[in-house]
């Protein structure tokens, strides 16, 4: 992972919507030092689009690549409280 663990920060909430189904958002924030290392800050002029996305099958192949290897794993989060 290229970010440090006090770089990043996710934050989980959860509750039942107006359909009565249970719904889930998170959010993932990461420090601005980090991105500008990586060169995606929206300062630089490196995090603009500047050509064509990659074929599809790069992103079908990354998705996969993705499942195939171990990650770090995610922090525990308190479970879905509801009442």
């Amino acid at each position: 992972m290229p970010f440090a663990p006090d770089e990043i920060r996710s934050n989980t909430a959860c509750g039942i919507g107006a359909d009565g189904h249970r719904h889930g958002w998170f959010d993932v924030s990461i420090h601005a030092s980090a991105l500008r290392r990586l060169g995606l800050h929206p300062d630089q002029p490196t995090a603009d689009v500047t050509g064509a996305s990659p074929p599809r099958w790069w992103h079908a192949t990354a998705e996969r690549d993705a499942h195939q290897h171990p990650q770090r794993p995610l922090p525990k989060q308190a479970p879905c409280l509801t009442s």
